[in-house]
């Protein structure tokens, strides 16, 4: 009973069930009862906390917190991302998905958009990891090398996607006070001492270090999503890393293992409350910056992949055995999912609410790359059943 109930987790959290549904939901009420679901998401539910404020201040913290851990562990001796030279091929593309959308988005907005809309250069800069992984087994199969290189290429794109909301997109009506980021500073010198007193539950520094850097963020008017990424790092780890991205090793009692197989399925099904607070948009405010995000993802994603990892094999970097230049193509499309970090960035880069739910739906209509994904790899010969 209790492995069909896990089986069964496991299955919505791989076809992503749970975001899906919160954005659906969200959608149908904003769009029947625009006044309730707003009264529903920013009036405070608990003290001074509303819910949109608990889903993407703290919840998102243990997100981009399950993120890090991803990062890290790929690069311990034995993780796809050590050593460095077998990974540059992906890495270089992932920089190529990164600067090709915010150039297509920068040059489409000179010629049709407006100064306003300039900020959103980052939203389509994200890849969703999940809904990109799904399209891909659905693509190539689950044993196909493209499906690590997805992986490793939208872990990399996460990693900057973390830098970019840092460093590009702190509260434009609260300017940043740098001093209290001695707090988060502090958090991290807590977890490192934690660290060398050889403290193995995972409660100390997610509490006490997690704590200090969320509240730095915080009253610096940075995004305190981004809280534990300083602090993961610094939990006991295995030496070696045995297995490869997003997969499980049941002999890996670490630290880290343990605070990532006990809260990713808790993250994962709680994206339900993300999609909830974020996905409702009225098609009304359906705009220009729509379109604008919707096409550097699609064609900046795409074309960023594609030629960044093209440019890396010719100066010695090669695709993975078994990576053809056609599977990049493919990879490239169905890396233009922009989804859950894409409509988080929207949130950050916007104050205008109207402008704001604009850019969300342009985040949410790159779903359309799955289809567009699938399609091509039919066409090119790269289809393969899910195995």
């Amino acid at each position: 009973m209790q492995r069909s109930l896990k089986q069964r987790l496991n299955l919505l959290r791989e076809f992503s069930v749970p975001l899906i549904s919160g954005v659906v939901l969200a959608l149908v009420w904003a769009n029947l009862d625009p006044a309730g679901y707003h009264h529903f998401n920013t009036t405070p539910l608990t003290g001074p906390l509303s819910f949109y404020f608990i889903s993407n201040d703290i919840f998102m913290a243990l997100f981009f917190g399950i993120a890090a851990v991803e990062i890290t562990q790929s690069c311990l001796p034995g993780g796809d991302l050590n050593p460095l030279s077998r990974a540059m091929n992906p890495l270089l593309a992932t920089l190529g998905g990164v600067l090709g959308p915010a150039l297509v988005y920068t040059i489409l907005n000179r010629l049709y958009g407006a100064p306003e809309l300039a900020r959103g250069w980052g939203v389509p800069t994200a890849t969703d990891i999940a809904l990109a992984w799904l399209s891909a087994r659905m693509v190539f199969g689950s044993a196909h090398p493209a499906v690590s290189f997805l992986l490793l290429l939208a872990v990399a794109d996460d990693a900057i996607g973390l830098a970019i909301i840092a460093l590009f997109y702190p509260d434009p009506l609260h300017p940043v006070v740098p001093v209290w980021l001695l707090l988060t500073l502090g958090g991290m010198a807590a977890a490192y001492c934690l660290r060398r007193m050889e403290v193995r539950g995972y409660w100390p520094y997610i509490t006490l270090g997690g704590g200090l850097s969320w509240a730095g963020l915080y009253l610096a008017h940075l995004h305190p999503a981004l809280a534990l990424v300083f602090i993961v790092p610094f939990l006991p780890h295995a030496t070696r890393e045995s297995k490869h991205l997003f997969e499980e090793d049941p002999a890996d009692y670490s630290t880290l293992s343990r605070f990532e197989q006990e809260w990713k399925v808790v993250v994962d099904i709680g994206l339900f409350i993300f999609g909830l607070a974020n996905g409702g948009v009225e098609f009304t405010n359906t705009g220009t910056v729509t379109w604008l995000v919707l096409a550097s993802l699609l064609i900046g994603k795409t074309g960023g992949i594609f030629a960044f990892g093209c440019l890396a094999g010719m100066v010695g970097f090669k695709l993975p055995d078994g990576v053809k230049k056609r599977d990049l193509l493919v990879i490239g499309v169905v890396a233009g999912t922009g989804f859950t970090v894409a409509i988080f960035v929207a949130g950050q880069a916007f104050v205008d609410h109207a402008v704001m739910d604009a850019a969300k739906m342009g985040a949410m209509f790159s779903a359309i790359s799955v289809l567009i994904g699938i399609l091509l790899g039919r066409l090119l010969g790269v289809w393969r059943c899910v195995r």
